[in-house]
């Protein structure tokens, strides 16, 4: 079984984000990078099912410009096999990911996808159920755990109620929670192996899409500052507090 793993070059999560002052985005000049961990998650979910003798080969993709190979090595490092790089310096939205992504699976005939839930810095949650509905495959969203039966994966989702379990047929297309698992570190030895995995260029011009914008920013701004809290004693005080801001509001 062949599974092609989807990674993004994300602001780090550790990094306190700045609005640009124009308001037109994040400003992301000398900002320290890592991948997305939901794809990390996910890279990791892969690489485990290889060492059970489930996967025979994890391929990873990214799309972005050249500094995206940074995580494509992230994850070879952590036991990926290869990795292909699409190449652009466009900003591309979520169904434009998901129309190349459906030509890399065309290409490389995967058994099953693996998507992060979401990206730290969009927050869309959408490219993995536009994936699975270009190539009418089977999906299984919110994975927090799973397991293989024949032709078959149990995927265990986090829901609003609760957790629900449900059994998706293969070739699916699976987006994976951070309770999926607890990515590991690359040891150096892996790291310095990596380096020497092969990773594939192509261009987002060799694609044959229509990439047209579908919205446009319009303003970004960071969120209001929170008022400092208060400490209380008592219950009364409490209500007290709660009269006075409620008058204030």
């Amino acid at each position: 079984m062949k599974v092609l793993v989807a990674v993004k070059r994300v602001v780090d999560p550790n990094v306190n984000i700045r609005v640009k002052a124009d308001g037109s985005g994040v400003d992301i000049d000398n900002v320290k990078m890592s991948p997305n961990p939901f794809d990390e998650t996910a890279v990791e979910a892969a690489v485990q099912l290889k060492e059970a003798g489930v996967v025979s080969e994890v391929v990873v993709a990214s799309i972005g410009s050249q500094k995206s190979q940074d995580v494509i090595r992230a994850a070879l490092a952590m036991g990926a096999d290869r990795g292909i790089h699409v190449s652009t310096d466009a900003d591309l939205e979520p169904l434009a990911i998901a129309k190349v992504l459906k030509q890399l699976v065309e290409l490389e005939q995967p058994d099953l996808v693996f998507t992060g839930k979401q990206a730290i810095d969009d927050d869309s949650n959408q490219t993995g159920q536009m994936l699975s509905a270009l190539l009418n495959w089977s999906q299984g969203t919110f994975t927090s755990k799973l397991s293989f039966e024949n032709d078959w994966v149990n995927v265990t989702r986090e829901v609003d109620s609760g957790r629900e379990t449900i059994a998706v047929k293969l070739p699916a297309v699976l987006t994976v929670d951070l309770r999926l698992n607890s990515p590991r570190f690359a040891s150096l030895p892996e790291i310095m192996k990596s380096k020497k995995k092969p990773v594939e260029t192509k261009e987002l011009t060799s694609f044959d899409l229509q990439l047209d914008s579908r919205f446009k920013v319009q303003l970004v701004s960071a969120p209001e500052t929170r008022n400092q809290g208060i400490k209380v004693t008592s219950v009364d005080e409490l209500i007290a507090a709660a009269k006075l801001t409620a008058k204030g509001n």
